[in-house]
């Protein structure tokens, strides 16, 4: 596998996910897998309390230069200045609204959060380093 890092200017053509954030584990970054009151990492095997759990964006995009189509993830606090708070705050506002709303789904984001994504991202021009 080539090793080497560059630049890519590109537009976003479209969000592929519409859940962009997911409750991470501090050592590695894996996703946890989270019950009621407990929290895992599969990957490294770190544990702890459900409510101690940490979070982190995962954007993934289909974006395109002059020539070609890709399938790009955005990972981690580089999208916090888009989203205007941390990953960990917005689950909290997610949480919350998902509670008023009556909503049982705990990834669920709601469809205005989805909208504003779009909105916001697709058919903007960006430098993406890969």
């Amino acid at each position: 596998m080539n090793k080497a890092r560059g630049l890519l200017a590109a537009s976003v053509i479209s969000v592929q996910n519409s859940c962009f954030i997911y409750p991470a584990c501090q050592s590695c970054f894996s996703r946890l897998v989270l019950n009621p009151k407990r929290f895992n990492c599969p990957k490294c095997g770190c544990t702890g309390e459900a409510k101690d759990a940490g979070y982190r964006y995962r954007l993934s995009l289909k974006i395109a230069d002059t020539n070609d189509l890709f399938d790009i993830t955005v990972f981690g606090s580089c999208l916090d200045p888009f989203f205007g708070v941390t990953a960990g705050n917005l689950q909290r506002c997610i949480e919350d609204f998902n509670q008023l709303s009556g909503e049982t789904n705990r990834d669920a984001s709601p469809r205005v959060l989805v909208e504003a994504v779009e909105t916001c991202f697709i058919g903007k021009r960006f430098i993406f380093g890969v």
